[in-house]
């Protein structure tokens, strides 16, 4: 069963709608582990790609860190209970992460730890605004240096050609492709998108 994780640069770039793209080019289902802030990301993904979703680990209701949003509600969020989904059935699994690498799940403990601990493959969502490049870099050698597997980039945004080449060489990764703005944004419009912006083969 192929299973990758998808993360981002920051906060609110466009990573839940890349996830919502890909599930539904590869008929995957969609795991949040860690769910701050309502509506839920999967309730998207959900609509855009009619995929199957696997309810999360933590859902919380306020749009913070996950550490602070479990505090909120009296909740220690453990990463030993953050197990991966197993199927014997061959779909894909598209797990998405919250906000960026270095989000905190607890005082002690970070996203990217927890991707350092599945050695899944990971997928870097980056838009394509002022900043990206710092962004991006900074993110690579985070992943870099814990030997996490990485697939490649993902932009997302108008497209920027200068900060996407550079981003590319200097950081030696794959480039997926960008997903720009989708207005309005239906399945439909999505799925026709996404195929025209990302090959399959790389995900395979």
């Amino acid at each position: 069963m192929k299973r990758f994780v998808v993360t981002g640069t920051d906060t609110g770039i466009g990573k839940t709608v890349f996830s919502a793209g890909l599930c539904a080019m590869l008929g995957a289902r969609y795991w949040k582990p860690v769910q701050a802030g309502l509506p839920a990301d999967s309730e998207v993904v959900a609509e855009l790609a009619q995929a199957e979703i696997i309810p999360e680990a933590y859902r919380l209701k306020l749009p913070a860190s996950p550490h602070q949003a479990a505090a909120e509600e009296g909740v220690t969020i453990d990463p030993d209970a953050l197990h991966l989904p197993a199927f014997d059935d061959g779909v894909p699994l598209v797990i998405e992460g919250a906000g960026g690498l270095m989000v905190p799940l607890t005082r002690e403990i970070l996203f990217i730890d927890i991707f350092t601990r599945w050695k899944l493959p990971l997928i870097l969502c980056a838009r394509t605004t002022l900043g990206t490049i710092n962004h991006t870099l900074l993110s690579l050698e985070a992943i870099r240096l814990r030997d996490i597997p990485l697939l490649g980039v993902a932009f997302l945004g108008d497209a920027n050609e200068e900060s996407e080449g550079i981003i590319c060489e200097i950081g030696k990764v794959k480039r997926l492709g960008r997903l720009p703005q989708i207005a309005p944004l239906t399945p439909g419009r999505l799925a026709a998108v996404f195929a025209k912006t990302f090959d399959a083969k790389d995900f395979a």
